[in-house]
């Protein structure tokens, strides 16, 4: 795949990506000093506030990184017709969502797993995604407590680097038969179709991690195999999943919904509705044959 299909043209990859290296290990920086207590670099406030929004809760450090985030592509690029799409922003009452029009944009989850974060757990990410026409072509996942930076290229590949640029590449488990693979699945989104869809498809077990981010990682790292979403009254949005949706597909693997049809990306409502699997691919189109059957006979209304 050329360049100009993951960029715009008049956007140099190599000084994209280093500028993204600079933003996420500034955002790594300000998080992880709010974890701690400390004072956060950049001027950002210290106290960590935390209140319930619609989708959970909202802290300073979603905020403090949202403004690094979005200030850093507008400042750094002189390209500007691509849409900036954030979670955070979202919630804003000066946001319109007719505004989001352009062929390129960017969409960012400032802090994916804010729960994780609060609770003091390490499995919070940063997403950062570039899309074109509604498809993800670049993603990155930043875990900052585990000093890893994992970027996907569609079409170039896919790995991970940590703060002094040493890179790692992707190392997929070997498993195969559904029996015997490993579902990375959520601490706090637990759902009752869900469950019957797992005890269904009978994986081997199960590895507890929050934050989509991070489950994928999880998944590029070995330890995992498989991810489901189910949607259930609330739905995942577009930055829950296109940085890593874009990442496993660039490192080989795969991320549709559970009838094999691919994610689309800044519909009206932003959401990621249905039973989506991201898994190394190996398995993949037996894992969604296996969960159409279940839909078909427990579910038929279902819509996946």
């Amino acid at each position: 795949m050329s360049i100009d299909l993951v960029v715009p043209e008049n956007v140099e990859l190599t000084t994209l990506l280093d500028e993204l290296r600079k933003l996420s290990w500034a955002a790594a920086d300000v998080l992880m000093a709010y974890a701690r207590g400390q004072e956060p670099p950049y001027g950002f406030p210290k106290s960590l506030t935390i209140e319930e929004g619609g989708d959970g809760p909202v802290s300073a450090a979603d905020m403090a990184v949202n403004e690094l985030l979005i200030s850093g592509l507008k400042d750094n690029f002189t390209f500007q017709d691509w849409d900036i799409l954030s979670e955070e922003t979202t919630k804003e009452k000066t946001f319109h969502r007719t505004n989001y029009k352009k062929d390129w944009c960017w969409i960012l989850d400032p802090l994916d797993g804010t729960k994780d974060f609060l609770q003091g757990s390490e499995n919070y990410a940063v997403h950062i995604a570039l899309a074109h026409k509604k498809k993800p072509k670049i993603g990155l996942v930043l875990i900052p407590e585990r000093n890893e930076l994992w970027v996907g290229i569609i079409g170039s590949g896919a790995w991970c680097e940590n703060r002094n640029g040493f890179k790692k590449d992707i190392s997929f488990s070997e498993r195969l038969d559904i029996s015997e693979l490993v579902l990375v699945s959520s601490k706090n989104h637990q759902q009752s179709t869900l469950l019957n869809l797992l005890s269904t498809l009978s994986f081997s077990k199960t590895k507890r991690i929050g934050s989509v981010g991070c489950k994928v990682a999880s998944i590029l790292r070995g330890e995992s195999d498989v991810y489901i979403s189910l949607s259930g009254k609330t739905a995942p949005k577009d930055w829950d999943m296109a940085a890593p949706h874009a990442l496993i597909e660039a490192a080989g693997g795969m991320f549709s919904h559970a009838d094999g049809a691919n994610l689309i990306y800044q519909k009206s409502d932003y959401s990621q509705s249905g039973c989506l699997i991201a898994s190394h691919g190996k398995s993949h189109l037996n894992i969604c044959k296996k969960a159409m059957k279940f839909f078909s006979k427990e579910e038929p209304k279902f819509k996946v």
